[in-house]
């Protein structure tokens, strides 16, 4: 395995269940990054976003995949998982609604950790 990085992964998951293979890669990506020691910021956008509610990621299922909630626990757990504020607003979601440790921002912060000096962002 790695070692601990200076590196920050920033990944974007733009699909829930509706593409779930996809889904699965970005959140299965996110999660080996940290569990490598690599800082991982994973933003849910789209029909990703009901992930952040409580027991929906218990709810996908994929053969020959990692349980997305498990790959939720391990992000949660040693990096930042956030919602995209306009894609939160369109579902009715707000902060009071989502998993500890979820965060709702915007495109902002979004770039602003992107481009941040040593960040590589990758978007499912």
């Amino acid at each position: 395995m790695l070692g601990p990085m200076a590196r920050t992964l920033v990944v974007k998951a733009t699909a829930g269940a509706d593409a779930p293979e996809r889904c699965a890669q970005a959140f299965t990506v996110a999660a080996t990054a940290a569990a490598a020691g690599v800082h991982v910021s994973l933003w849910l956008t789209g029909e990703s976003t009901w992930f952040a509610l409580p027991g929906r990621a218990q709810e996908f299922e994929l053969p020959h995949s990692a349980p997305l909630a498990e790959l939720l626990h391990v992000i949660l757990t040693t990096g930042t998982v956030t919602v995209c504020t306009q894609c939160a607003a369109r579902r009715d979601i707000g902060p009071d609604d989502v998993l500890p440790g979820v965060r709702i921002a915007g495109a902002a912060v979004f770039v602003e950790e992107s481009v941040a000096e040593g960040a590589q962002a990758l978007v499912y």
